[in-house]
């Protein structure tokens, strides 16, 4: 049985449990949103729209959790425990892209990776994304590069890369992430302007069954 002094110290241990779960801050969380707008001239209709997946795209393992990354002036890395991403955070820049490029491509259906349930797309835009983090107070940073292939047989037909960095007015977290969004704004318009060159193109549509047939 529990004699008084072992309840007294039972209760002083609940209590600064309480105490220290009463002083730990609210965890913040946060998600990237879409930032492009449609295209200031209007494009004509074509008879068949081109379908287009983003994706698949990869993240290094330092970027892909829940906690938003920070770089220090010593070249440190730290983690936000109480700043997060609200959803997975490959899963929202693909989202976001995805978006971006759709409305800069009014003629063609945009698909995020993985789209097997909607069938085959004409062209995928495999991404691969090597920082995207930030130095609170003075920059957010995004280095990408990208291929686009064509689905049917399998070449690739365009590439890029950009090294994109915006200065910060403040060293929130909101902030951050408002900019993030705006620096993936600016690398859609990259795709899509890749993308416009790549539909310019007469497609091959001649598919090796096709040609052994002739």
């Amino acid at each position: 049985m529990f004699n008084k002094y072992s309840i007294r110290f039972i209760v002083l241990c609940v209590s600064g449990l309480l105490s220290a779960c009463a002083s730990s801050p609210p965890t913040h969380f946060y998600t990237l949103e879409s930032q492009s707008r449609p295209p200031a001239t209007t494009t004509s209709a074509i008879a068949k729209k081109p379908l287009i997946g983003i994706g698949p795209l990869s993240l290094p393992a330092l970027l892909d959790r829940n906690q938003i990354v920070t770089r220090t002036e010593d070249s440190s890395i730290q983690l936000a425990e109480f700043d997060q991403w609200a959803a997975p955070l490959k899963d929202n820049v693909i989202a976001v892209l995805s978006e971006n490029v759709s409305i800069l491509q009014p003629n063609a259906i945009v698909r995020a990776y993985p789209w097997s349930i909607y069938g085959n797309v004409d062209y995928r835009v495999i991404i691969d994304i090597t920082r995207f983090d930030t130095q609170l107070g003075k920059w957010v940073n995004l280095e990408a590069s990208w291929v686009i292939m064509e689905e049917t047989t399998l070449a690739i037909i365009s590439n890029g890369q950009v090294k994109l960095q915006s200065p910060l007015n403040d060293a929130s977290y909101n902030t951050v992430v408002q900019e993030l969004s705006k620096l993936l704004g600016e690398f859609s318009q990259q795709i899509s302007l890749s993308l416009v060159q790549v539909l310019q193109r007469p497609r091959n549509t001649d598919t090796e069954e096709n040609k052994l047939i002739k």
